[in-house]
């Protein structure tokens, strides 16, 4: 079969590929990355790519026009190769990292929970896992010629109390020369056990007096980004933090389509290769900010979901997409950062947050860990949103957890014009109560190019309370807007004209957009009615709400409540947390304390599988409306429209 090659711009990067192979295909073996959310199917229409030079055979699909057709616009997904070829990668369809270093604009109405660091010292729990101790020892004479090892060992037991000590190997190696070179004065890292009779692991010994210099990474491994924050242990401080999009996008949007690929001959092996390809690099950047020596990071605590997590120690995740749903493990022992490939000395040790379910994951755990939920009084509900939400109800003496799928549309997935937060992203929206004209707003102040998630609640919100939607989720066609227009008998609201957008296309919201969010915001929604009606709950007993993820902490509370994301609450129950799963790895690593709980802490929680719920369902379709079927759930949003309406 004949070879072809294809260069992808603005990248400048060739490849040559068999013909007939797609051009996203082509993208992939050529690290270029393209957007698309529906696996290469050719029906979420995002990975639109330009042709500069040559042609392809196929990529037309009805996502694109024939205007856009013309132009030389196809899928690339649908595409294939059929000669040399150059296509250009448009501001849609490019994954934009600016974000990473870029917050979209806050518009919480709740608390903002800040972790104190003091705290921990005040309560006496500034214990890090790892701690180093400078000793100075004897040196060995013809009446004390005890062994390296044993003469170290027995200094720290009289001198610090320190007992049930061990020694690693790279460590006894090391050990011999460091003392006579540096004058028997040498510092010792050392990883405290999880239980009070446990054994204490020296893990390095360093030259001189080096006390001063403790550090660890909190690392946040993530389906859609890589999060991680360098860590003084002596002050708490962050010295430097850096995030980038996990390298396994390319592979597949969701956990699902991950763990598909996983189950292709060599797919676990790459997608584990990608993950550490990201985390290496983040790493080394954190580390270049910091000037931090190598040497005297001793550990790195990961959370991520349980298929993340899977994926990252490269354990086949095949059974937990699979019912039962069983993953491979829920807890994992300490081991050596370098056995799995992240960059750091031979002596720093990994330490892994524990998973609960399938769905339910270490970076929930972290979450709950980190908030201090769990030794509370008060009865808190967790919600972490995304594609997938986890849910934890209870308090320091009990803990319930469920997931639910809500789907890629508040990350962009199923929605015309949806995007992840990044510039160009609509983020914030009004209306003219009298003409319907939109009012928007971007992420960056920048031409609009697509919707986030926290925009597209506003913007449904809105257009529910004005009247230009219905409860279904459909367009109220006697406005006398020509916003709202039938396009291939699709009805749909213009939100900005082509000719002001980044794209050249009108930005629009359709009618089957507002399904699919209807579809998610439902899904969430009869997920935190089914958890507590399970353990015996309504919503007005609950006395706190944690809100946790980056894309909770900038959810609108008033619009989310007005769509039926989220019951209707009093705001001042709300606590956004933000990165809770950064959160708790970071306070892992500063307290041991954590680390003895967290192990009872899986242990007391009770997980429900939604599917297996038989109460879910009946919640989920009487949410498939907006906010609800019963507006009596929702007495403050009620009141406004029944006031608008008399007006």
């Amino acid at each position: 079969m004949s070879k072809c090659t294809v260069t992808f711009l603005p990248h400048q990067r060739s490849i040559a590929v068999s013909e007939g192979e797609s051009i996203i295909r082509a993208a992939l073996q050529a690290g270029v990355h393209i957007n698309a959310s529906c696996g290469g199917e050719g029906v979420c229409g995002k990975c639109r790519i330009l042709l500069e030079e040559g042609s392809v055979s196929g990529g037309l699909s009805e996502r694109l026009s024939q205007e856009d057709y013309d132009k030389g616009y196809r899928l690339a997904c649908l595409a294939k190769v059929a000669q040399d070829v150059t296509v250009r990668i448009p501001v849609e369809s490019a994954m934009d990292k600016s974000v990473m270093n870029l917050q979209v604009t806050p518009r919480r109405t709740a608390t903002i929970q800040h972790t104190d660091f003091d705290s921990l010292k005040e309560e006496g729990l500034f214990i890090p896992p790892v701690e180093k101790i400078f000793v100075s020892l004897t040196p060995p004479d013809a009446l004390n010629n005890m062994p390296d090892v044993t003469r170290l060992v027995e200094h720290l037991k009289l001198e610090f109390n320190e007992h049930r000590l061990e020694l690693t190997l790279p460590v006894i190696r090391k050990l011999p020369g460091i003392l006579r070179e540096n004058n028997w004065q040498v510092t010792v890292t050392l990883i405290r056990g999880v239980k009070d009779d446990g054994k204490n692991v020296i893990l390095n010994v360093q030259a001189g007096d080096r006390t001063a210099h403790n550090h660890a990474i909190a690392l946040d491994i993530g389906t859609t980004t890589i999060y991680a924050q360098l860590v003084d242990l002596a002050t708490g401080e962050c010295l430097a933090e850096a995030g980038d999009f996990n390298g396994q996008i390319s592979y597949g949007e969701d956990v699902i389509t991950r763990i598909m690929y996983a189950e292709k001959p060599g797919g676990l092996t790459k997608l584990h290769e990608v993950v550490l390809g990201t985390i290496n690099s983040v790493l080394k950047k954190i580390i270049a900010r910091s000037k931090v020596d190598r040497e005297d990071i001793s550990t790195i605590t990961f959370a991520g979901n349980t298929t993340m997590t899977q994926l990252f120690l490269q354990i086949d995740p095949r059974n937990i997409r699979r019912s039962p749903y069983v993953p491979a493990a829920t807890l994992y022992p300490p081991f050596s950062a370098r056995s799995v490939g992240i960059d750091l000395n031979e002596h720093a040790i990994a330490l892994t947050y524990p998973q609960i379910s399938s769905f339910v994951g270490g970076d929930i755990v972290a979450g709950v860990m980190g908030s201090g939920m769990y030794r509370n009084e008060e009865l808190t509900l967790f919600l972490d949103i995304g594609t997938n939400a986890e849910l934890v109800v209870g308090n320091k003496d009990w803990l319930a957890c469920t997931a639910c799928s809500a789907g890629p549309a508040f990350e962009g997935g199923g929605i015309e014009f949806g995007m992840r937060a990044a510039k160009g992203a609509i983020e914030d929206f009004s209306l003219d109560p009298l003409t319907y004209e939109p009012m928007i707003f971007t992420i960056g102040d920048v031409r609009p190019k697509g919707i986030c998630g926290s925009g597209l609640i506003t913007m449904v919100a809105v257009m529910f309370e004005m009247g230009v939607i219905n409860n279904r989720g459909k367009f109220n066609r006697d406005l006398g807007t020509n916003r709202i227009r039938s396009t291939n008998d699709i009805w749909e609201y213009v939100i900005v004209w082509k000719d002001e957008t980044q794209i050249e296309r009108d930005i629009v919201l359709t009618e089957p957009d507002l399904d699919n969010l209807i579809r998610a915001k439902g899904a969430i929604y009869s997920g935190c009615m089914t958890l507590l009606a399970e353990v015996g709950l309504t919503m007005d007993m609950v006395e706190r709400i944690i809100l946790a993820g980056g894309f909770g902490s900038y959810i609108d509370l008033e619009k989310a409540m007005t769509i039926g994301l989220l019951p209707e609450i009093d705001p001042d129950r709300v606590t956004f947390i933000g990165n809770g799963s950064m959160m708790g790895a970071r306070m892992s690593s500063l307290t041991n304390r954590i680390r003895k709980d967290v192990v009872a802490v899986t242990r007391q929680m009770t997980n429900f599988e939604l599917s297996e719920t038989p109460s879910y369902m009946d919640n989920y379709i009487a949410a498939m409306f907006l906010p609800h079927t019963e507006i009596e759930k929702f007495p403050r949003l009620k009141a406004r429209m029944e006031a608008r309406a008399r007006k």
